[in-house]
């Protein structure tokens, strides 16, 4: 997964420097007393199914500066793919959609395709 990274990473290095991009199997969930699933901010969801998380810079609960980070989540990604082929297309576009929100820019700057 982190593969589909490289090709945006060599032409945004440079403002990408504070950035970390993580795999997760899957997110985090909340279920309220009404039983309905909630995630934490900056989930992008494709249908209702969380694939990814922009988790901004900030402060650990011991005080300790963190960087901002991407948090891809495997699974749902993989149950949205039909193919390899497909999964990376996915994974891919999720990351642009990401960065492009790290960043404060347009999608389609960031892709350039």
């Amino acid at each position: 997964m982190i593969e589909a990274l490289e090709p945006i990473e060599a032409r945004w290095r440079t403002e990408l420097t504070q950035l970390d991009v993580a795999v997760d199997d899957v997110p985090e969930v909340h279920v309220a007393a009404d039983q309905t699933l909630s995630w934490e901010d900056g989930v992008v969801e494709d249908g209702n199914v969380p694939l990814a998380r922009l988790v901004p810079a900030g402060v650990d609960r011991r005080g300790v500066p963190t960087r901002a980070r991407i948090v891809l989540y495997r699974r749902p990604l993989e149950a949205r793919a039909k193919d390899g082929a497909d999964l990376a297309d996915l994974v891919h576009d999720v990351l642009v959609e990401q960065i492009a929100s790290y960043l404060g820019l347009d999608p389609d700057v960031i892709d350039g395709d």
